[in-house]
């Protein structure tokens, strides 16, 4: 693939641009200040791909990505499995008994409670995790820290104090890479995933009738996710992915079930599992 660029939301050093640069080293990384403008950056072509995140294996969903891509019009085409691994940071003269006060986002601090326990640090939320690393940068201050990831520390000019300072090493969002068209794979490609969102009708068991197909035909439902779309607490859309290809029969009878009992059923993709998956306990070759 020629290298391109690829939009994500955050700052330069975030744990997105990090994501970016791990899944396409070769391209061009491009920031946006909003997952609206990092989606409308490949929609208006200014990038080839965005990276979104949609679930953190402690902070769980996004729930702005799964409001936001179904109407999108982009398609996802892969992705990636991105480890999160927080680093302190300090600056140059700053050492592990001259820093007071850590800066990052909530979320981020929720997840280093041990670290901020050890040394007695203050916890400061900021806006994101790679703009607490500018700010410490900026203000040069041996008694200020921010925990962000080592992509911030280079980037910023930070030493790393300490590294892996995160509670739970199994810290990991997973991204969709999102593209304008759509990538058309054959149905007898191995691993594939196919993402899509239905609404159910308004039927007595209706959910339950509608995912029966899946487990008749023996289909391996990996993601399934419930939302309230335009305001109503009546209205429930659901995303859910699924292991194979629609066009593969056990998929195709299964989707043709759910078409039965929904409102609507639009595949938003059909792309490759991550390698990442494979790793995982449990997993059935």
């Amino acid at each position: 693939m020629t290298a391109g660029t690829i939009a994500f939301q955050g700052r330069p050093g975030a744990y997105s641009d990090l994501a970016c640069r791990t899944a396409y080293p070769s391209w061009q990384t491009m920031p946006c200040d909003t997952f609206e403008a990092a989606i409308d950056a490949v929609r208006d072509g200014a990038a080839q791909f965005a990276m979104l995140p949609c679930e953190n294996s402690l902070a769980g969903r996004v729930p702005d990505i799964h409001s936001l891509l179904p109407d999108s019009g982009l398609f996802i085409v892969g992705e990636h499995f991105q480890r999160v691994e927080h680093c302190l940071l300090g600056v140059k003269s700053a050492t592990l008994s001259t820093i007071k006060r850590a800066h990052s986002h909530a979320v981020a601090l929720g997840q280093v409670r041990k670290i901020l326990k050890e040394l007695n640090l203050k916890p400061v939320i900021e806006a994101d995790t790679a703009g607490s690393a500018e700010q410490v940068a900026a203000w040069n201050n041996p008694e200020e820290a921010s925990i962000a990831s080592s992509l911030a520390a280079e980037l910023f000019g930070l030493q790393i104090l300490r590294a892996n300072v995160e509670d739970a090493a199994h810290n990991t969002t997973r991204f969709y890479v999102a593209a304008r068209t759509a990538v058309h794979r054959k149905p007898e490609t191995p691993d594939l995933i196919t993402t899509f969102v239905f609404r159910v009708r308004n039927v007595p068991a209706a959910l339950y009738k509608a995912l029966g197909g899946f487990a008749t035909n023996g289909v391996n439902l990996t993601k399934l996710e419930s939302y309230m779309i335009g305001g109503q607490f009546s209205a429930t859309q659901f995303l859910c992915d699924v292991d194979g290809h629609p066009e593969q029969p056990a998929l195709r009878r299964a989707l043709e079930e759910l078409a039965f009992f929904s409102r609507e059923c639009r595949i938003l993709g059909v792309y490759p599992a991550a390698a990442f998956r494979r790793d995982q306990p449990g997993h059935a070759d």
